[in-house]
């Protein structure tokens, strides 16, 4: 690499700069392949008169567009040989639902193919989620994680650099507006979801949300406040259930918001052997859509985010390094199931 590196003191480009564009093009050229140890911060400093922090800020941007990697205790290797890669993106979310691959999709398709993008799952477990950012700190140039927590998370997401970070889905109430943060408010949107159902739910006489307690989906606070304002500002009796296990939980001339993907199948499945006809008999809403909600069951009524806009304008955010708190549109689809 000796040969290749050229340090002009007098030039108005950074040192650490042309150092990245050097190892860049030793790539580019074939001299550094995959695997290739780098000469270390202290032989590059010595022998090209460069301040070892200025040797160890190259490096350290070069690892997180992960063009190298770090072994402690030998050194820095290259570890992708794409240059043109600027953006390496870890992706955080609780599980991939139906809906949130269509986010992520929407995500990926929008960033373009120049970014590379790996994803994991924290299945709201508190210590798996922390793990997984403190494991990959410094591993990538960007963050986009989708805290799905009761709980206030901010000291974890801290210790991600907020010009790094996009907070994704759930609001972190305590963050200014020099973070980026896209979110459901899910207060507003059950509540605004549900006036405008609510011809169709006050037919029944109970209305039920039930919750999803025993799963890898959970109920943000917000659900469950927007539920009770409607139905109190609308004296519609109503209960709350923890989960949907029994056959008997099912009654006829009642009303259900449900969220569980599998509450949904087992409530059609129930529904459809007693004979009740859906829209009807008895009522379902089901939060969040799919396309095959709009197929089953001659078509289930949704209360849901868009995620196909979330997942671009998320990558919309990134791309334009956008600060601030935005909150996604959400939409109520009334079909034949309420």
């Amino acid at each position: 690499m000796k040969n290749i590196i050229a340090i002009e003191a007098n030039s108005s480009k950074p040192k650490f700069q042309q150092l990245i564009e050097y190892i860049i093009n030793a790539i580019e050229e074939g001299e550094l392949v995959k695997g290739k140890q780098l000469p270390s911060i202290n032989e590059v400093s010595q022998t090209f008169g460069m301040a070892r922090m200025t040797v160890a800020k190259a490096y350290d941007e070069l690892r997180e567009k992960g063009i190298i990697t770090s072994h402690h205790g030998k050194g820095f290797y290259v570890s992708n040989t794409d240059t043109r890669s600027q953006l390496n993106i870890f992706v955080l979310f609780d599980a991939l639902t139906p809906y949130k691959e269509i986010l992520y999709d929407n995500l990926v398709n929008e960033l373009g193919e120049d970014v590379s993008v790996n994803i994991f799952f924290h299945h709201h477990n508190f210590k798996v989620f922390e793990n997984l950012i403190i494991n990959h700190l410094g591993s990538y140039n960007y963050y986009v994680v989708m805290p799905h927590f009761n709980e206030d998370v901010s000291n974890i997401l801290q210790k991600i650099p907020k010009e790094k970070l996009l907070i994704l889905d759930i609001d972190v109430p305590s963050f200014g507006s020099d973070y980026s943060i896209l979110c459901q408010d899910f207060k507003k949107n059950i509540y605004s979801g549900l006036n405008e159902a609510k011809p169709l739910v006050q037919k029944y006489e109970t209305f039920s949300l039930v919750l999803s307690s025993k799963s890898f989906q959970y109920t943000p606070v917000g659900i469950i406040q927007g539920f009770e304002k409607f139905c109190n500002e609308n004296q519609i009796a109503y209960e709350i259930i923890s989960d949907l296990e029994e056959e008997e939980h099912l009654q006829k001339d009642h009303a259900y918001l449900v969220f569980r993907e599998n509450d949904l199948v087992r409530f059609i499945n129930w529904a459809n052997k007693k004979g009740w006809k859906l829209g009807q008999d008895i009522g379902l809403i089901s939060y969040d859509d799919t396309p095959i909600k709009e197929i089953l069951a001659e078509g289930v009524s949704v209360i849901s985010n868009d995620f196909s806009l979330m997942g671009k304008r998320a990558a919309q955010m990134i791309l334009s390094r956008q600060k601030g708190r935005f909150v996604n549109k959400s939409y109520f689809i009334k079909r034949n199931s309420l």
